[in-house]
């Protein structure tokens, strides 16, 4: 029979109503608040609904930095006919006793709207175990829908009760994203749902450890932290990482040594992997993850894009800028696209196949721009001309809303359009550049810029003086809080201060990471640093000493930044001419232990791409006798060092065992 069901009547007007005032309900009732939608508490204790309404009050401000909304009334009642008779969403969240939620789900199937949508929060129980009473036309509006603990952790899981009409879970997985929680479904009924049977896992066999005096808490503690937090591990990403074999063979091993059975581990491997050659990430039939689309174990395949500036050319011009597709391996392809005024940021849309970049123009001039075309160079468009912006810096884009984010350096502002240039706007304003006073004033220049639609933020890089360590980080909502704007909002909050010197920012949203070069001054700039945020997309405390961490050091004036997270790879860049690649996981190492890294001394005045080339000192197999000199060790984060040796200078130097040029995209198959 196909679906009939449609969303509730009206439901954005209409109330949404949380049965339970207790330390969960009402952060409940904060999230569904702070996506604009009034909420009807309903807790027969009068104390209860007090706490809940002060904590309310004093809390929704902190939940709506996320959604940029203006929250809604939240009243709280004490008869559950009064609190359920307009809603649309129900969410009960009464305490974890089955008797008493066939009850409440009975009540509601005679009280709540009929296309009203009924949730159960429980940890532990099933929706279908409280469908009892439940009407057959009502159990279709039945599932779970469980929080954890917001705001710290923004996550809902929602799972059918094996009678939920279907649409009923993309449905809400929207309304939730409204609500700027991060919405699983399960596929199927599952005691325990999705994060707690894994969370199941670990405590069994952490006190199965504890109990074998095999390890002590704090040991364990310590070690998870430095594995799953700070290294950012994810667990299927691993077992592709290490190679699904490999991980049947472990596997196997405990079987054989506990007596388990082998059903659901290396024999479900066998059968839907192993037999239809999915190894993971090193075979072209991927694994657990399909196979990227450009994945290739030639390594020539693989292209990177790459912007000249143009100025360490023989004959700079300040209209010398171009952009180059170089190969994996460091050699120069082609120029795509050439004479650009001064090119500083690129990105890629890899569903439209076309590029943007930012020319900067003359510094302190209204003659930036902001280009499009397609990857070979044609259909070369204008997306913002040339008397609109100052000078744009880094340029990144949402691929899902079409829309490009750029900093103004000099203009001291942030901005964003669509891909074609319409619905210009000035998100951030951090003074008047026509002002002298704050156009010199170098701590109000924004130069980098990343975003991160799933943590519902964008983040920008406000760099300050040349090596002065005041560089600051900032975040802000993607919506602008309404009756806001640019320059007056009050979601802004700088999330890092004091930095050397930050430029480029990159985000891994899946583990939640910001990267970032900085150009400052050593020991902690010319580096490669990251930041881990919580769900709120603010920084996790106490992580690391200075509240990030410095990946890789000693770079020649950092500049560029991209995550290649198919490939699980970082490329940047720095003023230098020097193009780096860096293994982004501590779990793979074959990768790198194949790329050799080129130097261009900045005396010479090359590119980058001139440099690999063999410009300076002759074929690239001299290249590779002058640079044959190396000693891999391995450092933080995965990046891996080389000593290389010039036998020109007598000169040795640390260098990141990698290879990439300021701004450039992922590899691309072009």
């Amino acid at each position: 029979m196909p679906h009939c069901w449609q969303p509730p009547k009206d439901y954005r007007e209409r109330p949404v109503a949380i049965l339970g005032a207790g330390v969960l309900g009402r952060r409940i009732a904060c999230i569904w608040a702070s996506a604009g939608y009034n909420v009807q508490v309903r807790d027969p204790s009068p104390e209860q609904r007090a706490d809940c309404v002060a904590y309310i009050e004093e809390n929704v401000a902190s939940y709506t930095h996320r959604t940029g909304k203006t929250h809604g009334q939240v009243t709280a009642f004490d008869q559950l006919e009064e609190a359920v008779s307009r809603a649309w969403l129900i969410i009960e969240a009464v305490p974890e006793k089955i008797e008493l939620k066939i009850d409440t789900f009975a009540e509601l199937d005679r009280l709540a709207p009929t296309d009203c949508i009924l949730a159960s929060n429980s940890s532990s129980y099933k929706s279908s175990e409280m469908l009892v009473r439940v009407s057959e036309p009502a159990k279709s509006r039945v599932l779970n829908m469980h929080y954890y603990m917001p705001p710290q952790v923004m996550v809902v899981e929602l799972m059918t009760s094996g009678f939920t009409d279907a649409p009923i879970l993309p449905f809400l997985v929207d309304r939730s994203k409204e609500a700027a929680t991060i919405p699983y479904i399960s596929r199927k009924e599952s005691t325990g749902f999705i994060f707690n049977r894994l969370w199941a896992a670990v405590k069994r066999e952490v006190l199965t450890i504890l109990a074998e005096e095999v390890s002590i808490p704090e040991e364990i503690d310590s070690m998870w932290t430095e594995m799953f937090i700070k290294g950012a591990v994810v667990p299927c990403k691993t077992m592709d990482n290490v190679g699904l074999d490999t991980v049947a063979f472990i596997e196997s091993h405990y079987v054989a040594e506990r007596g388990l059975s082998s059903d659901k581990t290396v024999d479900f491997l066998q059968k839907h992997y192993l037999d239809h050659g999915k190894l993971g990430s090193k075979c072209s039939q991927g694994g657990l993850y399909s196979p990227a689309e450009t994945i290739d174990s030639d390594p020539t395949t693989p292209k990177i894009l790459v912007l000249d500036i143009g100025l360490s050319a023989k004959e700079p011009s300040i209209n010398g800028g171009q952009i180059l597709e170089i190969s994996s391996n460091g050699h120069v392809e082609r120029a795509i696209v050439t004479s650009q005024s001064l090119p500083d940021g690129l990105a890629v849309d890899p569903d439209s196949k076309r590029m943007f970049w930012t020319n900067m123009g003359v510094p302190g001039k209204d003659d930036g721009a902001v280009y499009s075309a397609d990857l070979d160079g044609t259909n070369l468009q204008s997306v913002v001309t040339p008397g609109v912006v100052n000078t744009p810096k880094q340029l990144t884009l949402d691929t899902r809303s079409k829309k490009l984010y750029f900093c103004d350096r000099e203009g001291l502002r942030v901005l964003r359009c669509n891909y074609d240039g319409s619905n210009f706007e000035v998100i951030v304003q951090t003074g008047d550049y026509k002002r002298a006073e704050d156009c010199q004033d170098l701590r109000k220049w924004c130069v980098g810029v990343t975003v991160a639609p799933s943590l519902g933020k964008f983040y920008w890089s406000q760099k300050g003086p040349s090596k002065g360590g005041k560089g600051r980080i900032f975040s802000a909502n993607i919506n602008i809080p309404e009756g806001q704007s640019a320059i007056s909002r009050n979601d802004v909050q700088c999330i890092l201060n004091d930095l050397p010197e930050p430029v480029d920012l990159e985000i891994d949203e899946q583990s939640r990471s910001l990267y970032w070069t900085d150009r400052g001054e050593i020991p902690f700039g010319n580096s490669l640093n990251r930041l881990c945020l919580d769900h709120f997309g603010l920084p996790l405390p106490n992580m690391f000493d200075k509240g990030y961490e410095v990946i890789s050091r000693n770079l020649n004036e950092a500049i560029g930044l991209k995550l290649d997270l198919p490939h699980n790879r970082i490329y940047l860049t720095d003023l230098g001419g020097n193009i780096y690649r860096c293994d982004a996981d501590v779990a793979d190492t074959a990768l790198l232990s194949k790329e050799v890294a080129f130097t261009c001394p900045r005396s010479t005045g090359m590119t980058a791409a001139e440099c690999f080339l063999g410009k300076e000192y002759g074929s690239e197999d001299e290249q590779r006798k002058v640079f044959a000199n190396l000693t891999g060790r391995r450092c933080g984060a995965g990046v891996v060092h080389a000593r290389l040796f010039d036998h020109h200078s007598g000169q040795c130097a640390d260098m990141p065992l990698c290879a990439t040029v300021d701004r450039l995209t992922a590899p691309l198959d072009v």
